[in-house]
């Protein structure tokens, strides 16, 4: 808690009459993404608030940017020498009202479309897409309720698999000053066998954290997050809570993903000029065998994120990051927002996880995106020009496309990305300072010592149907039965290792697997889902035994909530 309080006294000693109105940011998996992709992409207005690479994103930025590309089309405003708008198809119309009608606290224009034609209850459901809200003149206020059923089968599996959720979401402002949100949800899942060994491998639910058996094989578990947002002077944006982040422009992320559990988080945001600057400083559960009624050990993380309009169409970022343990209390020299981490580092002794990246993103011919990340744990220039495989050459890259209205077929995008992890990155000698969180990975779900392949068609046909068929192929090097460590487990210490040279991107015992995933949605009414999706997944290990492929089928209905995948 020592963190949380000297950013709350700091903030609060330095901005105390500054704080105008914060907003709260879209929740994970929230419809407006797809949306805020294409724009991303394909308009060139608005590019300058510059967000794209840190979610979640903020829902004030969002709707000031719609309601900017909306007024342009309406007026028929002429862009500057070399810019130009992109055709808006009804999809993309019908999304951008939508994105609007979930956002109204930011909405400057009209609102009179979005109260509903029949009200619940006199006092529920006023507004098509809240069931209740509040909007007084010093409060703000949203309750949902969150609802998720979903059943399948898979083969060669008697047990029927499902998935379910009901909680509850809420999200305000007080004074105009200080914004909150707050989601609630207790589960009751069986998933895939090989997702049932995921939890039994990491003791953790994927995502998720704590959980009991539930009937057999399901597992029964709760979901809680929250946090609370304020606004200091005009350019910087501080949230605390207890939720997740992921920084990148790809599907996958070599810096920071959501596909840990939740964790406790100061953030800064400062955004002026062309520049963006994000600082974000973490209480983690370090890694741990026994979780019943154990009072685990924390670690600590700090990361920052600084990112440039260098033109109109090319956004560079600088990342660095530092993972640490100091017997449950933070080191406060990380603390500062701007020295380089590296250097604290090393000036204290060096026993810390520091990591070091860069971003990219280019947007060409309104209709392409190339992105990229390359992150950096140790490099030697030595070793790689001698091409020994030495194991301190910890590194990983990303490259990805962005293809919007395939072939002039509008709504029809496509995603191509490669992730390429060498051994032993994000590991480290002691276990309270590898790349993990409550005993699951901060970045890539697969670790190290691997390659990926990804490609996505996304294709909205009319407003209310989606269509997404996904494919992820990939290699990566296990350790040998022997129990040898080939660098592909962040949770093993790399000490453990036997020798220094030989480690190749793939070396050990090669597994493959393949994703294949088609889905529909529809979307029933506001926010309320239909969704139906048919899986197979391939996956062998060199020199295994038995039949390790299988196929799901699944159906679901979901409302105010993110679809459920199992990768």
């Amino acid at each position: 808690m020592q963190i949380i309080k000297s950013l709350l006294k700091f903030y609060f000693f330095i901005f105390p009459i500054f704080a105008t109105a914060q907003s709260t940011y879209l929740t994970q998996g929230d419809k407006g993404y797809r949306l805020a992709d294409r724009l991303d992409v394909m308009q060139p207005i608005g590019r300058e608030i510059n967000y794209s690479a840190l979610r979640p994103y903020n829902r004030r930025n969002m709707v000031a940017r719609v309601e900017l590309i909306d007024s342009f089309y309406r007026e028929g405003i002429v862009l500057p020498k070399g810019l130009k708008l992109f055709r808006l198809t009804r999809v993309d119309r019908y999304n951008m009202e939508h994105l609007l009608l979930n956002n109204t606290e930011w909405v400057s224009g009209s609102k009179a479309t979005f109260a509903s034609n029949k009200p619940l209850l006199k006092s529920l459901y006023k507004s098509k897409s809240n069931m209740l809200e509040v909007n007084s003149k010093d409060f703000f206020l949203v309750v949902n309720p969150i609802l998720y059923g979903m059943v399948g089968t898979e083969k060669s599996n008697s047990e029927q698999l499902y998935l379910n959720t009901r909680g509850l979401n809420a999200r305000g402002m007080i004074a105009g000053k200080i914004g909150f949100f707050t989601s609630v949800t207790d589960n009751q899942e069986r998933g895939a066998r090989f997702f049932q060994q995921k939890v039994l491998d990491m003791r953790s639910v994927p995502g998720g954290g704590y959980y009991q058996n539930y009937k057999n094989s399901g597992i029964d578990y709760f979901d809680a997050r929250g946090y609370f947002s304020l606004n200091a002077a005009k350019y910087i944006d501080i949230q605390f809570g207890y939720d997740k982040n992921f920084i990148g422009n790809g599907y996958r992320s070599l810096f920071l993903s959501d596909n840990a559990n939740s964790y406790l988080f100061a953030k800064l945001n400062t955004k002026i000029w062309k520049l963006n600057f994000q600082n974000i400083f973490m209480e983690l559960e370090s890694q741990f065998l026994q979780r019943r009624d154990t009072l685990l050990d924390r670690k600590y993380a700090a990361m920052h994120h600084v990112s440039m309009n260098v033109t109109k169409w090319l956004n560079i970022g600088l990342f660095e990051g530092v993972i640490f343990g100091r017997k449950n209390h933070f080191d406060f020299q990380y603390l500062n927002p701007i020295i380089f981490y590296r250097h604290v580092e090393g000036s204290i002794g060096s026993p810390d996880n520091a990591l070091a990246g860069i971003d990219f993103k280019a947007n060409l011919a309104n209709r392409f995106q190339l992105y990229g990340q390359f992150l950096l744990d140790e490099f030697n220039l030595k070793q790689v020009k001698a091409n020994s495989g030495s194991w301190s050459n910890k590194w990983g890259i990303q490259l990805g496309a962005k293809y919007m209205d395939v072939f002039g077929i509008p709504t029809l995008d496509v995603q191509l990305e490669s992730n390429r992890v060498r051994p032993f990155t994000y590991s480290h000698r002691l276990a309270v300072a590898n790349y993990t969180h409550y005993n699951q990975l901060l970045a890539h779900p697969l670790g190290a010592n691997f390659q990926e392949f990804i490609a996505i068609v996304h294709y909205q046909p009319a407003p209310r149907w989606t269509v997404q068929a996904k494919l992820i192929s990939y290699f990566q090097g296990l350790d040998s039965l022997g129990g040898r460590n080939l660098g592909s487990n962040p949770l093993l210490l790399y000490s453990t290792r036997k020798g220094d040279y030989g480690y190749f991107l793939g070396i050990g015992r090669r597994a493959t697997g393949l994703n294949a995933l088609l889905q529909l949605s529809y979307e029933l009414r506001e926010n309320l889902f239909i969704d139906l999706s048919a899986q197979q997944r391939n996956y062998a290990i060199e020199g295994g035994k038995g039949n390790n492929n299988t196929s799901l089928v699944m159906a679901g209905i979901r409302f105010n909530f993110m679809r459920r995948e199992y990768e």
